[in-house]
C-alpha cells in the first residue's frame, strides 16, 4: 500500500472510500452512523465519503420505507453499493461450444447463453460466434455493452498474460492467436484470458466443491486432460502459464496417447469426440469386455497423471470435472490410486458446477479485476502474474 504520510491527503482520501466501499458491499443497506461503528471512521468523513461514492454512481441512498415514516417519523437515511452501477462477464470459448455468464458488481448472475461451434471450426469463426454469444446475451439482458467493466475468458490452451495463445493444439488456428486483443476489439473494458483449467480451478473455489479448500487441484478430465492449481487460495499458472498441462505427460515415455487408451478398435479417437467417449463408457457399462478395458486403461492413466500433480503440489482436494465428473465409478479407483502412490492422499470429489465450471472462473477473474480497481488505494490495478 505504500507509507501513508500526512502531506498524502488524496491517497488518504482513497484509503477512506475503499473502508466505506467494502462496508456497504457487505451489507444491503447501512446507515451513516452504521457505517461510522464498522469503519471506525469518524462521522465527518464518513458523510463525505459516501456524498463522493454517491458522485461516483456506486452508492445510492435507499428510499424511507412510507409505512415506517407514518409510524416513527423520519427515519435515518440509508444507503446501498450500487451492484447494478456496471456489469461482468465471463465467456468459455471451447471445441464445441461458447458460453457466456452476465453479472453485476457483485458477481450475482443475471443471464446466461450458449452456442455451439464446431470442433472443425477457424479462429476467425469462433471468434464470430463468441461476438455473437455476447451481442445476443446482452440484448436480451437490456444491458449496454458500455455498462461491462471487464471480460474474462477461458480457453483451451497455455496462456501468457498478455492473453495471447502460446500454445493451443485443441482448437484449430489457436496457437499464436493473440486472442485479448482479438475479443479487446468489441469492448472498451479490460479483457482477461485464461487457461480453462485454471478457470475452472478458480471456479470450483468460489462456488463449487473447494469453497472449504485453500489447496486444491482441479482436473478437466478428456482425452487430453488439463489441471489447474490453487496454492494458499491463489491460482498457481507457472512461469510462462504452462503448469498443470498433465494432458503431455504421455510424452514421457509412455506407450499410448489417451485417445489409444480409449479406443475400442485400431484407430485411436479424435482427441475432442466426447460422443465416442460417452459411447465406449456406455458399452463399458452394459457389459462389453473390449470397452470395459479400454475405460479401464484411461482411468489408470488419468489417476496417475493426477497422482503425478498430487505429489508435487501435496493439495487438500482433488476436484474432477469435464465429462469424466458424469462417468460412474470414477472417485472410487482415483481414491484407491491416489491411497496406493501418494504420501499423503488428498479428498476427491467430483465438480460441483459441471460445464458451467470454466465460465463461471472466468466470471470471477472479472470480478477480480473490477475489485481490485474499485477498492486499490493508490489507483493502479495488480499485473496478473
Amino acid at each position: 500500500m505504500g507509507r501513508l504520510t500526512g502531506g498524502d491527503p488524496s491517497l488518504l482520501r482513497r484509503i477512506n472510500s475503499a473502508v466505506v466501499l467494502h462496508a456497504l458491499r457487505a451489507t444491503d443497506c447501512a446507515t451513516l452512523t452504521e457505517i461510522t461503528r464498522v469503519t471506525g471512521l469518524s462521522r465527518p468523513t464518513v458523510e463525505g465519503v459516501v456524498e463522493g461514492l454517491i458522485e461516483a454512481g456506486l452508492v445510492v441512498e435507499k428510499a424511507a420505507d412510507d409505512s415506517a415514516v407514518r409510524r416513527q417519523g423520519r427515519p435515518a437515511r440509508r444507503f446501498r453499493f450500487r451492484a447494478e452501477a456496471g456489469h461482468l462477464l465471463g465467456l468459455e470459448i471451447g471445441a464445441r461450444r461458447v458460453a457466456a455468464l452476465l453479472a453485476d458488481l457483485d458477481g450475482r448472475v443475471i443471464a446466461s447463453q450458449s452456442k455451439d461451434v464446431g470442433e472443425t471450426a477457424s479462429a476467425d469463426e469462433r471468434l464470430e460466434r463468441a461476438r455473437a454469444t455476447v451481442a445476443e446475451l446482452l440484448r436480451r439482458a437490456g444491458v449496454a455493452r458500455g455498462s461491462l467493466r471487464a471480460v474474462g475468458v477461458g480457453t483451451p490452451g497455455i496462456v501468457q498474460a498478455d492473453g495471447t495463445v502460446r500454445l493451443g493444439t485443441a482448437l484449430p488456428g489457436w496457437t499464436g492467436l493473440r486472442l485479448g486483443e482479438r475479443l479487446g476489439r468489441s469492448f472498451k473494458c479490460p479483457v482477461l484470458v485464461e487457461n480453462d483449467a485454471n478457470a475452472a480451478a478458480v471456479a470450483e473455489h468460489w462456488k463449487g466443491a473447494a469453497t472449504e479448500s485453500d489447496d486444491v487441484v482441479f482436473v478437466l478430465a478428456g482425452l487430453s486432460p488439463g489441471a489447474g492449481a490453487l496454492i494458499g487460495g491463489r491460482l498457481h499458472r507457472g512461469f510462462g502459464g504452462a503448469a498443470g498441462e498433465i494432458g503431455a505427460l504421455h510424452l514421457l515415455g509412455r506407450e499410448a496417447a489417451p485417445e489409444r487408451l480409449l479406443s475400442t478398435t485400431d484407430e485411436p479417437l479424435h482427441p475432442l469426440d466426447e460422443q465416442a467417449v460417452a459411447r465406449v463408457f456406455a458399452r463399458a457399462r452394459e457389459g462389453d469386455q473390449g470397452a470395459r478395458a479400454a475405460m479401464d486403461r484411461f482411468l489408470q492413466r488419468l489417476v496417475h497423471d493426477v497422482a503425478a500433480l498430487v505429489l508435487a503440489l501435496d493439495p487438500e482436494l482433488v476436484v474432477i470435472g469435464g465429462w469424466a465428473a458424469g462417468l460412474d465409478g470414477v472417485l472410487a479407483p482415483l481414491r484407491r490410486e491416489l491411497d496406493r502412490y501418494c504420501l499423503r492422499p488428498p479428498k476427491v470429489a467430483l465438480s460441483v458446477l459441471g460445464e458451467a465450471a470454466v465460465a463461471t472462473g472466468a466470471l470471477r477473474l472479472a470480478l477480480d479485476h473490477v475489485e481490485e480497481q474499485l477498492f486499490a488505494v493508490e489507483g493502479t490495478v495488480t499485473a496478473r502474474r
